[in-house]
């Protein structure tokens, strides 16, 4: 009961704070993703890179700053949308710097594995900074400001995995990835597809945001690529023998575990979403 308690109430508290960094205002998008997207790039550098030594600190700070820069360019650029455009070509070349950041730190450090340490911190860069950087292409569209597509993703993301959960736990028979993942399978699977259709039909009947054929393919989107990215990181899981990819939210593991399912649809889905804008 008391693991129970402990996790209700970190989710309450959890949705209180997507909700509120979502639709106070665009400031508070920008933080809450940015904030977001550091813990699971610490998360994931902690994986990866987890001896305890300050040079692997100091990896771990360059490979967060690295990750993070796609997202701090685009929403620097995104909010400065009428600026001076030389103010913009400044702030995007500031970036660049960062790149080689890594390979000029490995060089003095002296490392075993130099190219190794290297790709792991371009890696999270690839696997997290880039798909949260596209959320500013959703959300922004010139000079107007809109969350709900990013909500509803999220809700769509958040809720297949939860139906998986409930009818895999009920009528599950089926492993579907036994080398990686014991415990999904088959039913869950589609059961969570199912759930996931049916709340892309409520949320658009409900918000009038976009059309019900939009929804139909970010469901199948969410649906297909969603659980890729919940396989996935269980794949780097299972391969560095740990069961969680942090500890952030108690009875729910790190905040990589909650988002990876949405960070490996973020790709496909603003493909998506810009294509019919």
């Amino acid at each position: 009961m008391k693991g129970l308690t402990r996790r209700a109430v970190t989710a309450a508290l959890f949705v209180i704070v997507m909700l509120t960094g979502l639709f106070v205002g665009k400031m508070s998008f920008i933080l809450l993703f940015a904030i977001i997207t550091t813990l699971c790039l610490w998360e994931f550098l902690s994986l990866v890179l987890h001896h305890d030594s300050r040079r692997d600190l100091i990896r771990k700070l360059i490979g967060v700053a690295f990750g993070l820069s796609p997202f701090v360019l685009f929403s620097v650029i995104h909010m400065a949308l009428g600026s001076d455009e030389h103010f913009i070509i400044i702030s995007s070349l500031l970036f660049f710097p960062l790149i080689f950041m890594a390979f000029v730190y490995e060089l003095f450090m002296q490392s075993e594995k130099p190219f190794q340490n290297v790709a792991f911190m371009v890696l999270g860069m690839v696997y997290i900074g880039a798909p949260f950087s596209l959320l500013t292409f959703i959300a922004f569209n010139g000079e107007s400001f809109n969350v709900w597509p990013i909500f509803g993703l999220l809700l769509l993301t958040w809720l297949n995995d939860t139906g998986a959960y409930l009818i895999g736990s009920k009528f599950g028979k089926t492993p579907l990835l036994p080398r990686i993942s014991p415990k999904k399978t088959w039913e869950g699977t589609l059961g969570g597809v199912a759930v996931t259709f049916l709340v892309g039909y409520l949320f658009c009947a409900a918000t009038g945001e976009l059309r019900l054929q939009d929804w139909m393919v970010l469901a199948a989107i969410v649906s297909v690529f969603g659980g890729i990215g919940d396989l996935i990181e269980s794949m780097l899981k299972r391969s560095l023998g740990v069961k969680d990819s942090g500890t952030l939210l108690p009875g729910h593991g790190g905040m990589l575990d909650r988002f990876d399912a949405f960070i490996f649809i973020l790709p496909f889905a603003a493909a998506y979403l810009l294509y019919i804008r």
